[in-house]
């Protein structure tokens, strides 16, 4: 099996792609991906639930299949069809009873703990009604896949669904994390020495983390404000950049916890997305935990 994945790390897989492929893509055509994919965020944000909600169905049906293709490279698998079927579910019940999108009835409206219990119940009927040998990993890698890449995800409404202030938090948000991405490449290929986490992504620093940290905090303050005289922020001064620090350091460990899904089947990337920059899950894995971690902050701020 540990050979497979060493081969399968060369030549690639059918969700993935080899580290010379990736590393095959021109200069100008990573940058121009990474560009578009930053001012297609921007258009989400700005558009907000209603452009939010299809881009969340596709990205997690994508990521769900990445998941899923990963793993069966170390013979295991999951009940992908219940996890791309419960997607929706949680995605409604994160959408505030009254708007426009939701189409539930109030008094029938569920909630995501009520969703979340639902599908626990769901996989364990599975697992004890035809058993096997794995059948304990396969419903544990489910509930890891429903809750890291679904539920996670849906936190992105509930920001940007913020009475007043949605627009502000979810800009907020997206910059402290892309800030991370981006403070951290940089300062990691030009003062990068010290490893962060050898085992798990040797080509990280700490340098390279400390410098997403900073960048997070600088642009955090900035666009906090910038929006005090525009669109309205839920944070200021000191407090915006401390959310700024925090949710980037969230954002370095969804990173690395991804990384350490790859290392662990054997892939460099989750599959193919953008040229250069693999595939969903590469792009998202900031996000996934960047999100609830902005929103767990702006609840204890009373702000959610």
């Amino acid at each position: 099996r540990d050979r497979r994945a060493g081969e399968t790390q060369r030549s690639g897989h059918p969700g993935g792609v080899s580290q010379a492929r990736r590393d095959g893509w021109p200069l100008w055509a990573r940058v121009a991906s990474g560009w578009a994919a930053f001012f297609a965020l921007l258009v989400i944000v700005w558009a907000g639930t209603p452009l939010i909600v299809p881009i969340l169905l596709f990205l997690a049906g994508v990521a769900i299949f990445e998941f899923a293709a990963m793993l069966r490279l170390r013979g295991l698998l999951i009940h992908r069809t219940t996890l791309l079927v419960s997607i929706p579910f949680i995605l409604i019940a994160a959408i505030p009873a009254g708007h426009t999108l939701q189409l539930v009835p109030a008094r029938f409206l569920w909630s995501r703990e009520v969703t979340l219990l639902a599908f626990l119940l769901i996989v364990v009927a599975l697992a004890s009604r035809r058993p096997h040998r794995n059948a304990l990993s396969t419903a544990a890698y489910t509930l890891l896949g429903f809750a890291w890449i679904p539920v996670f995800l849906s936190y992105a409404i509930d920001i940007r669904e913020l009475p007043g202030v949605g627009f502000g938090a979810a800009l907020l948000t997206v910059f402290a994390i892309v800030a991370s991405d981006v403070g951290g490449f940089i300062a990691g290929r030009t003062w990068g020495r010290t490893p962060l986490s050898p085992d798990v992504s040797p080509d990280k620093t700490i340098e390279g983390a400390v410098g997403g940290l900073v960048l997070a905090a600088i642009v955090a303050g900035v666009t906090a404000t910038i929006l005090a005289s525009t669109a309205g922020t839920p944070l200021h001064g000191a407090s915006a950049i401390a959310f700024g620090v925090a949710v980037a350091f969230a954002a370095q460990v969804g990173d690395l916890f991804e990384s350490l899904v790859k290392r662990w089947v054997g892939v460099k990337d989750a599959g193919v997305f953008l040229p250069g920059h693999g595939g969903v899950l590469d792009r998202i894995d900031s996000h996934l935990v960047g999100i609830p971690v902005a929103y767990l902050l702006l609840r204890l701020t009373q702000l959610a």
